[in-house]
């Protein structure tokens, strides 16, 4: 791994590019991020670096999570996250930046996809519906249809395509462009759509 940084999803906008065509990407609050914790194939049987992002209330901090971040002498921070296989010359406590990156750089960024709640077959699994309203019929254009088998196995199979919960899973992009780096913000634009709603956190990785 060559570099990689926590991130807060800012919202999307659009660039025009040097042939004029229109560009919509994403807007990304990248780090600074401190190194909280460093783990070594000696001691810890694999090496990661244990990154820190956002701000957390010295007030809302246990006193473990105190012992934590005081270690390593950083403030406290609102999310903790592991990368593994990281820069080995890291040092303890350093703050990593956007400057990590170039223009140009292609990252895989990974977070939670918006929630849509308890949804329907029509709606989570594209199911067009048992059909039109006739033959005896009642109520049934969005229905599922049959879902059992018959005597022999006599069961619903796991895995069968239902209604439940859909969407706030980890979804991962792979092969975004970075197309403009803002140190002095803390911010990466992105080319494209990035997993999650404002405010949802990010991983970001270059390979």
């Amino acid at each position: 791994m060559k570099a990689a940084l926590l991130g807060k999803k800012i919202g999307m906008t659009s660039l025009f590019g040097d042939d004029g065509k229109l560009i919509p990407c994403t807007v990304i609050e990248a780090g600074p991020c401190p190194v909280v914790q460093k783990k070594d194939t000696e001691s810890d049987g694999y090496s990661s670096v244990q990154l820190g992002f956002g701000k957390r209330p010295e007030k809302n901090t246990n006193k473990p999570l105190g012992g934590h971040f005081s270690k390593a002498g950083v403030s406290p921070t609102r999310i903790l996250k592991e990368f593994r296989d990281f820069n080995p010359e890291t040092g303890l406590g350093q703050n990593l930046t956007v400057e990590q990156f170039t223009v140009g750089d292609r990252v895989k960024i990974s977070g939670k996809s918006k929630g849509k709640g308890f949804q329907g077959v029509v709606k989570r699994h594209s199911f067009k519906g048992v059909g039109m309203a006739t033959h005896g019929q009642k109520d049934r254009q969005r229905h599922p249809g049959s879902i059992g088998q018959s005597s022999d196995p006599s069961k619903v199979f796991k895995g069968t395509r239902m209604a439940g919960r859909m969407g706030h899973t980890r979804i991962s992009v792979r092969n975004l462009e970075i197309l403009e780096v803002m140190p002095e913000e803390n911010i990466l634009i992105v080319k494209g759509s990035v997993p999650g709603a404002r405010n949802t956190y990010l991983e970001i990785i270059k390979k």
